[in-house]
């Protein structure tokens, strides 16, 4: 027994940010972490069972935040990460000087943390909505600690 008091630096509740998942079972539009990095895959192939093991999994994913081709070869039996990757909508209250939005939560409370696109054609589309006064929805994509606004739609049929 040892009378050492372990203390871990944790400020997760324990929900992890991958769960695994066998190789041979992730398929294309899936999600895979490559490289620490969560990625959709878009191309999957499958080597066949060489004469020393086994078949391999050759995936071709893109970085769901940064949009960067990565790939991976892994044995079809063996496990990989998959993300837990979530979508939110949240309401567009403002948007600073400096490039920050302020959203409006479900619970009525504000998010004040993420920074507008770096997708030009979106962050455009979302500061001519503000600008005008819509009321605009932002979908937001998160996974392994990372948020971006991947999308918007306006509401109040006033066109």
């Amino acid at each position: 027994m040892s009378d050492e008091e372990h203390h871990f630096e944790s400020s997760d509740a324990g929900a992890s940010k991958t769960y695994p998942q066998q190789a041979g079972t992730i398929r294309k539009n899936g999600f895979i972490v490559i490289k620490n990095r969560p990625c959709k895959v878009v191309e999957v192939s499958t080597s066949k069972t060489g004469k020393h093991g086994h078949a391999k999994c050759h995936f071709v994913g893109i970085d769901i935040f940064t949009g960067k081709k990565l790939e991976d070869i892994v044995p079809s039996s063996h496990n990989c990460d998959v993300p837990h990757v979530n979508r939110t909508e949240y309401q567009l209250i403002d948007i600073s000087e400096d490039g920050y939005v302020s959203l409006l939560t479900e619970s009525g409370n504000t998010k004040d943390d993420l920074k507008l696109p770096t997708d030009e054609a979106l962050q455009a589309q979302i500061r001519s909505g503000y600008e005008e006064g819509k009321d605009i929805i932002l979908t937001v994509q998160s996974a392994m600690g990372e948020d971006q606004i991947c999308g918007l739609k306006e509401i109040g049929g006033n066109k």
